[in-house]
């Protein structure tokens, strides 16, 4: 089901950053607490491959989110034990080293399966042990949110396990959605900032059309 539109789920989640600090972190309540919009990108595992370079890149980001009122956060089902080895670990050993936002430790996996993007299905059924066996990595796929200062979802996107993200494009969609909030205009295809918007109009729309 799609969660664009709604409020993102009001629940606390363990966090751990490279300081060793644990805590908790409840993304609905750091939007509307803090007036501040929030990127949360979630990631199969960590000590893999395509992983360390989204993250990287959200790093080398961090700034321009920053500058766009962005908090930026990255989970996945990993311990918090798992994520502050990771944090310590140097680039040359496949580690994160320098990364200075928080990771969510979702290891019940409650909210990822509020979320509904755990790669995990009902298998075949055990009947000598009573089980339902399960298929897949019960692992979240490369899923992407956007959430505004009022908790409210405005985006959100799910890529399979093997195909990187494009940071570049969560700013463009930041800045689109505080163009709506500010100007009242809405953006028309791969708008960015400094372009033009429309008005949500049949005269509007051809005002655009007729001079692009």
């Amino acid at each position: 089901m799609a969660l664009v539109g709604r409020k993102f789920p009001n629940i606390a989640v363990d966090a751990m950053n490279a300081m060793g600090d644990t805590f908790k972190v409840n993304i609905f309540e750091e939007a509307v607490n803090k007036g501040k919009k929030v990127l949360l990108f979630w990631y199969p595992k960590d000590f893999t491959f395509v992983c360390p370079t989204e993250i990287r890149a959200f790093q080398d980001a961090l700034a321009d989110f920053e500058k766009r009122n962005t908090i930026v956060i990255g989970a996945s089902c990993d311990t918090p034990e798992v994520h502050f080895a990771w944090l310590n670990t140097s680039k040359d050993d496949g580690g994160i080293e320098g990364v200075t936002f928080p990771l969510l430790a979702d290891t019940n996996r409650n909210l990822s399966t509020l979320l509904d993007i755990l790669d995990i299905e009902a298998g075949e059924y055990d009947e000598e042990n009573d089980l339902v066996l399960v298929e897949g990595s019960n692992v979240t796929f490369r899923a992407t949110y956007l959430i505004d200062e009022e908790g409210k979802i405005f985006h959100e996107s799910v890529n399979d396990m093997p195909l990187g993200r494009n940071v570049a494009e969560y700013l463009r969609l930041v800045d689109a959605y505080t163009h709506v909030q500010e100007k009242g205009e809405v953006c028309p295809a791969n708008w960015e900032e400094g372009k033009d918007a429309m008005s949500a109009t049949r005269d509007g729309v051809a005002a655009y059309l007729s001079s692009h």
